[in-house]
């Protein structure tokens, strides 16, 4: 058989953390202990029965069975444009100002190589989702991340970025709350970054996956379009994943600045796929959830927050404040770096984590944990955790 080389663009790719760690672990388990997986950020509660409900009817829909549109129907856009308002305080205009996708990956990814010119930045924070740096790559731009410090709470300084960066930058890329570090956005930092923004004449990108989990029930993250002048120069990708237990379904969009909305939706055109029309009717049974609804299903993340919290605290285990999302970012134990103790942890515990490394230069020191996995899990892990001392004086 042939052995054909991949492209000089595939090989500068770096390999997915998710990949590797998927390796590490193969093999691991074993009957008396197996493994436990603390690295995936896959929601495993199940999807609302309404939503499946609306689905299962919409299957039987033949006009469900053609291609769809590559705009996504009409009534989900103006379904995303009723969620935002009814949520946010935030108007759109479902025909220019909102983007349908098979999961917000695809926006994350594209909406760079839709806007980035070869040889500009990309400016991001580091450490960041790893996607954000390969798709710099894929646009033949540059990556900058800003050095996250817990000191700040793992918000970026705007103004640590050097001067040559940001003149040669064409897009600035935020994610909050944060993967992987938790930090929560105020409403001063995403004024900061539009002030940034406009500075340099920059559009901004805001992931906005953990948009429903704050760091307590009555903790909202804050969305940037909210923030005055924000639409002007900024579209915020959201996915139904997260706040819908919706993941394998793979329905994301992005919203915001007319003029980005649409170069996204050419390359689109050119570079992706639909959505199945039913799974467009069941998103929008999903978005018209009352908030409560959505807030059963989040409340499962904070009830399991405050018992590992817990639990840390007892082993010793310091943990940065006021994290969001469903992740939490620890430091790894004195004389460990991150790589080495996330394969130390697997092979003495069979507890899969994923090193802060894997994010980026920034996440060195640090190891990221999920909440998504069961509590049961989640208690046999922190109990082998303990067993193993690591902070004993």
């Amino acid at each position: 058989m042939a052995d054909f080389a991949a492209s000089p663009l595939v090989n500068a790719l770096e390999e997915n953390i998710f990949s590797i760690l998927e390796k590490l672990a193969a093999g691991i388990s074993s009957p008396t202990l197996p493994l436990i997986d603390l690295s995936s950020g896959s929601p495993r509660q199940p999807t609302p029965p309404e939503v499946v409900d609306r689905l299962q009817s919409a299957v039987l829909d033949e006009a469900n069975h053609q291609y769809p549109s590559f705009w996504g129907k009409p009534q989900l856009r103006q379904a995303i444009a009723r969620f935002y308002q009814r949520h946010y305080d935030v108007e759109l205009d479902p025909d220019h100002e909102v983007a349908v996708f098979q999961g917000s990956h695809i926006g994350v990814s594209g909406i760079p190589r839709a806007l980035l010119q070869p040889g500009q930045y990309l400016i991001s924070t580091d450490p960041c989702y790893p996607i954000y740096r390969s798709a710099a790559l894929q646009a033949q731009a540059q990556f900058y991340g800003i050095p996250l410090e817990a000191g700040r709470q793992f918000l970026p300084d705007f103004s640590a970025v050097p001067q040559d960066v940001a003149r040669q930058a064409g897009l600035l890329a935020l994610n909050y709350p944060h993967n992987p570090t938790g930090a929560m956005a105020t409403p001063e930092l995403f004024d900061d970054a539009l002030a940034f923004a406009e500075r340099y004449q920059l559009p901004v990108l805001h992931d906005f996956a953990y948009a429903a989990i704050g760091r307590e029930p009555a903790d909202a993250p804050v969305s940037l379009l909210t923030r005055p002048g924000a639409r002007a120069r900024a579209v915020e990708t959201y996915t139904l994943s997260k706040t819908f237990m919706m993941a394998g379904w793979r329905v994301g969009f992005a919203v915001g600045n007319a003029s980005i909305i649409a170069a996204f939706k050419k390359l689109h055109s050119h570079s992706y796929s639909t959505v199945f029309g039913a799974v467009q009717d069941a998103a929008i049974a999903a978005l018209a959830l009352p908030a409560s609804r959505i807030a059963q299903g989040v409340a499962v993340y904070h009830q399991r927050r405050q018992r590992v919290l817990a639990r840390l605290a007892a082993i010793g285990w310091p943990v940065p404040p006021d994290q969001g999302s469903f992740f939490l970012w620890l430091p790894v134990p004195a004389g460990f770096r991150a790589q080495q103790f996330t394969e130390w942890l697997l092979h003495k515990a069979h507890i899969l984590v994923a090193p802060g490394s894997g994010f980026g230069p920034g996440g060195e020191g640090y190891i990221r944990i999920s909440l998504t996995t069961d509590d049961r899990a989640l208690d046999e892990a922190l109990t082998r955790i303990a067993q193993l001392k690591l902070f004993s004086d």
